[in-house]
């Protein structure tokens, strides 16, 4: 191959122009804090349904399990979206 047919040496410092892009998930930093509390907030809520459950106040128990049912929903959300990781056509 003949020097003027190669492509150019690539810098360590490449332009954002010519670099491929970054999904929005890879670039912002996980912070496991919120997944951590929603786990907490849904044990508590499982144990608080399963006390009221337990003593026969099934009102409470059903309130409990809707809001642990809510944070599952909620922890399940977490983390990159399927529309961050579908790559547009061009």
């Amino acid at each position: 191959m003949t020097p003027s047919l190669a492509s150019p040496p690539r810098s360590s410092h490449a332009t954002t122009a010519g670099a491929p892009p970054v999904s929005r998930s890879l670039r912002l930093p996980t912070n496991p804090e919120p997944r951590l509390s929603l786990q907490q907030q849904i044990s508590h809520h499982d144990s608080q349904a399963r006390q009221a459950a337990a003593l026969g106040q099934l009102d409470e128990a059903a309130r409990a399990i809707l809001q642990a049912l809510r944070c599952e929903r909620r922890l399940a959300n977490t983390g990159p979206q399927v529309l961050q990781l579908i790559k547009p056509r061009a």
